[in-house]
């Protein structure tokens, strides 16, 4: 059996003092979500890791949510209706109750979906979320957004986590915490008027812990499904020899690159430094299936920008780029040396390495420092949550970027308020184009984000938002 099997992850057993193997096919879904205890909070406040995000998606929904797939399905929205321009959106919310019996209404709705984009907030969303134009309660059940351009994948903002629909810290469910304790959530269906789905519906035991601890929890059989892994933990699944179809990649997109903190010499310098790494070195040693080097900010098939801009280098093989990035090193004052603020983990680890390697070819030194630490650089490793150009580029806007440039900007600006997808388009390859030549961001390759599923979750499904709702791990039966 693969479960006997994954025993044989001895290192991490025995680093853990985990004895013992077993299959409990019955009872409580166990989950380890990789980061700290899961907390229901507001992501207007403050971001969102694994464990609290699951917990948002299953106690917390918004007004849709993700299926198995990815695809959009309806949650606190029984319904919705797009109007042939697609500017408006309206949403008829199905009947719900907050904890304490209180019906949600719209009203209620628009409040907390107005708040994300109010001034104070914080929620990494707000700034893709500029097309909103308003948000208007039309009854007590129906909903209307406005935008001031169509945006075809703005659902798939709305079914993020970070577009939940709370008040205060409670959410809509479908599922409510039962229990807490330790660090630990149990989560449960209300018994109500679905008691035989929620009877059918087992409890879910969740539990943020570090990536090692998951790993050697679900190898020991103590946990049906661990959630949030990176490139920087995937080196702890790697080493607990579990069956194959035990490790579950999402075919994600996004930005896995280094950011520059400060004005860092010139777009020649930061071109150099971009031109000398071997990125499909890197990929090969990262060992995700199918991954590949990227030179671009923008990553091929994004549907509003279907030509994203290239370096100028990005074609020269790397001994002719290395070559070329030390003659524009050799022209500095001083010999370059770097600080690259790096998350910890093996393969962050591995990451740095191929990095320093790389520029002491060109005859630069490279540092690693703990997040937060003064830093010339700081690595990027975060999941695209649409199909949008602006998440991409808006990263490296003048109000998030120390790198930046205002003609960039009114370009973005102007994709706004584009009143056609041509348009839109054209902006969007002028901002592309600007900030290519200006290099504020070195592009490695795609996020890596994976799980480990045991067999019991015959629902669970990798796909391309790395988000798995608890209400799909188990597939209905025919």
């Amino acid at each position: 059996m693969a479960i006997r099997a994954s025993c044989q992850a001895a290192l991490l057993a025995a680093a853990l003092g985990l004895a013992g193997c077993g299959d409990d096919a019955a009872g409580p879904i166990r989950v380890s979500a990789i980061g700290a205890p899961p907390a229901i909070a507001n992501p207007n406040l403050q971001p969102l890791d694994a464990p609290s995000a699951f917990l948002t998606e299953a106690a917390a929904q918004g007004l849709v949510h993700f299926d198995a797939a990815g695809e959009i399905e309806p949650a606190l929205a029984q319904s919705w209706v797009v109007s042939n321009d697609g500017l408006r959106y309206t949403f008829r919310i199905r009947p719900a109750q907050w904890a304490g019996g209180a019906p949600v209404t719209a009203q209620q709705v628009a409040l907390r979906l107005r708040a994300t984009l109010s001034r104070a907030s914080r929620n990494p969303l707000k700034p893709v979320l500029g097309a909103v134009a308003a948000i208007t309660p039309m009854t007590d059940r129906v909903l209307e957004i406005s935008l001031h351009g169509a945006r075809p994948n703005f659902l798939q903002l709305l079914a993020q986590p970070e577009m939940a629909i709370l008040q205060g810290n409670v959410g809509t469910g479908p599922y409510r915490v039962a229990d807490s304790n330790l660090g630990e959530v149990r989560l449960a269906l209300p018994r109500g008027e679905d008691e035989e789905i929620a009877r059918e519906s087992p409890d879910v035991e969740l539990r943020g812990e570090g990536g090692a601890m998951a790993v050697a929890r679900f190898a020991e059989g103590r946990a049906d499904l661990v959630l949030g892994g990176t490139g920087g933990d995937l080196a702890f699944a790697r080493a607990a020899n579990l069956a194959a179809s035990r490790l579950v990649f999402d075919p994600v997109n996004g930005l896995f690159g280094l950011a520059f903190t400060s004005t860092l010499g010139d777009p020649a310098t930061r071109r150099a430094l971009a031109m000398a790494i071997d990125r499909d070195a890197l990929a090969a040693a990262i060992g995700a299936p199918r991954l590949a080097g990227r030179a671009a900010i923008v990553p091929a098939g994004i549907l509003d920008l279907p030509a994203p801009a290239q370096p100028d280098w990005a074609a020269l093989p790397i001994d002719a780029r290395r070559s070329r990035a030390a003659q524009s090193l050799a022209e500095l004052p001083a010999p370059l040396r770097l600080r690259v603020a790096m998350p910890s983990g093996p393969g962050y680890r591995l990451v740095f390495a191929h990095l320093r390697r790389d520029w002491r070819m060109i005859g630069v030194e490279a540092e690693a420092v703990a997040p937060g630490a003064p830093a010339d650089l700081i690595l990027i490793d975060q999941v695209a949550p649409a199909n949008l150009a602006s998440w991409y580029l808006r990263h490296f806007a003048c109000d998030a970027s120390a790198i930046c440039d205002p003609a960039a900007d009114q370009a973005l600006l102007a994709a706004r308020a584009a009143p056609n997808p041509a348009e839109r388009q054209a902006h969007f390859a002028e901002a592309d184009r600007i900030l290519t030549e200006l290099a504020p961001f070195i592009a490695l390759t795609a996020p890596v984000r994976w799980s480990l599923v045991s067999p019991r979750l015959t629902g669970f499904r990798p796909n391309p938002f790395a988000r798995h709702q608890v209400t799909t791990l188990i597939a209905e039966r025919e």
